[in-house]
């Protein structure tokens, strides 16, 4: 029995020591900070298992979409716009700016009329990883890539892209609008976010906007021949076109959507929320007021569309003749809708002021029925001043908060009626009349710029203030509208006499009224005469 016990004993150590044999003769450190040796045999295997990995990641990429292994920052471009568009719409004539144009302007820039929101601009390409979480780009596919086009003449093709383009615009319109409605207005909804009235007030009527271009985007689909081909294409748009007028109710909220979203980002919980949304890959780094912007901008690319397609249209097609009335009749709604769109922002503005005294009511103000522009400028102090150039008034103001957060307006000094205003342009580089102007304006120094003055005689007292413009460019869209509102009051000022006037009579009839029944002598004289 002790001879068992010491063989085993023996091959127990025997064991032991080939276990201990086994160990790798590569150097580790354990945590006392003791260095072992470890066999380095493990170390193929590992590359061999790294090189694998590789291998079988490089065959995935390949067997991936192009736009999803390299992309550049997300956009909501197209690759063959009809025009050069910057974001929604191009800058802005230095004429009267439409209302719905202006409304859609990024909040951020200190006059409403001056240009659209600006893209950033283009970055490089750039490769990322597949579990990358930047969102992927729109599908970028033309219609060349979808159809053979050997029998068709340059122009033909490229009206088949514009009316391609008119489809995916639908198609991708009616996503971005569900998506709203299933990221924002539900969750907002179900998690208390906010009230049902509030969120009602912010998302408009935008529900109702989807079937209609569901609608649109079933019939151009229709059209699609064989070959995947359109032949004419303006009955339906003139057939469907009226449907745009719901756009009116939509786009009328839209200004004080926009002033109620911004008022309820300074509470933390929509303000996370929102950030959240969009930081995720399904936004494309757009916040919710871009997507609640989208139909607008979706409703004045309408024009362009069809002046591309018409452009494109050869002779003797059936379109030749029904484009134009397809393009006055979209042109007249869009003017409707900007109408509309204007007297609802005045209205808005308008209920917006507060007023210190009572001889700041100025008629002319609650007459207006549309604003020519309002932004930001600098007074002869210095001090940032909100100017509201209406139709029939120019407000300065100074921006303030009521109660609930809302935006408010406390009108600042008089307000000045159009047709009695003057306009005073001061070149850059020129002295400045006192030197409390030259002061707030230069910092100290002799020379100005971006400045123009503003003055109006009433009954008692002249009234005049110097503004300061952020560039040249602000300043020249300032003076611009302010001359055109100018001429506009005076010619209606001139219009509204002249019908006033009694009528011209003429001299023959009146010295017959002055005559009376028995003279026949004087009556025989005059119709003689």
């Amino acid at each position: 029995m002790m001879m068992m016990k010491k063989m085993e004993v023996e091959e127990t150590k025997t064991s032991r020591s080939q276990r201990i044999g086994e160990i790798p003769s590569t150097t580790i450190c354990d945590h006392a900070g003791k260095k072992r040796k470890q066999d380095s045999t493990a170390e193929p295997a590992i590359r061999i298992a790294e090189n694998e990995e590789k291998e079988e990641a490089e065959e995935d990429a390949e067997m991936l979409p192009e736009h999803m292994i390299d992309t550049e920052e997300p956009s909501n471009k197209r690759v063959k716009p009809v025009v050069k568009s910057n974001s929604l719409t191009g800058v802005i004539t230095p004429v009267k700016t439409p209302a719905l144009k202006r409304i859609g302007q990024s909040i951020s820039r200190s006059i409403s009329f001056r240009t659209e929101a600006r893209p950033l601009p283009t970055r490089s390409l750039r490769s990322r990883g597949i579990g990358s979480s930047f969102p992927r780009r729109r599908n970028s596919q033309c219609w060349s890539d979808t159809a053979e086009s050997h029998h068709l003449t340059a122009k033909e093709i490229k009206r088949q892209e514009v009316i391609y383009e008119l489809t995916e615009g639908e198609r991708q319109l009616i996503e971005d609008l569900s998506l709203v409605k299933k990221v924002y207005y539900e969750p907002m909804l179900k998690l208390d976010i906010m009230t049902e009235s509030e969120l009602m007030q912010i998302f408009g009527t935008l529900d109702s906007l989807i079937p209609l271009h569901e609608d649109l985007l079933s019939r151009l689909e229709r059209l699609r021949g064989s070959e995947k081909t359109v032949g004419e294409v303006a009955p339906t748009l003139i057939n469907w076109f009226p449907c745009l007028e719901a756009y009116v109710t939509y786009c009328c909220n839209l200004v004080g959507a926009k002033a109620l979203l911004d008022q309820k980002k300074h509470d933390k919980r929509v303000e996370q929320f929102l950030r959240l949304c969009q930081e995720s890959s399904f936004s494309r780094k757009l916040d919710l007021w871009n997507f609640l912007d989208l139909p607008r901008s979706r409703l004045v690319k309408y024009p362009l569309l069809l002046k591309e397609i018409q452009k494109c249209t050869p002779a003797e097609h059936p379109d030749e003749f029904t484009l134009p009335e397809a393009l006055e009749l979209i042109q007249s709604i869009v003017a409707e809708v900007n109408k509309k769109t204007g007297e609802a922002e005045c209205q808005f503005y308008r209920r917006g002021l507060t007023y210190l005294e009572d001889g700041q009511r100025l008629p002319e103000i609650q007459q207006s029925r549309f604003l020519y522009c309002h932004g930001e400028l600098k007074n002869n102090k210095g001090q940032r001043v909100h100017v509201f150039l209406f139709e029939l008034a120019l407000v300065l103001t100074r921006p303030g908060e009521d109660r609930d957060g809302g935006h408010v307006f406390h009108v600042y000094r008089r307000p000045l009626p159009n047709t009695s205003l003057n306009l005073e342009v001061i070149p850059d580089g020129e002295t400045a009349g006192g030197g409390s102007f030259r002061g707030a304006f230069t910092g100290g120094n002799d020379k100005v710029k971006n400045c123009f003055r503003v003055s109006s005689r009433g009954r008692s007292k002249a009234y005049s203030y110097s503004l300061q413009a952020n560039d040249s460019f602000s300043k020249q869209q300032w003076v611009t509208c302010l001359r055109q509102a100018m001429v506009q009051s005076r010619d209606r000022k001139a219009q509204t006499r002249r019908s006033l006037a009694p009528p011209h009579c003429d001299p023959v009839l009146c010295h017959i009224a002055g005559l009376s029944l028995s003279s026949d002598a004087a009556m025989a004289d005059v119709t003689r005469r």
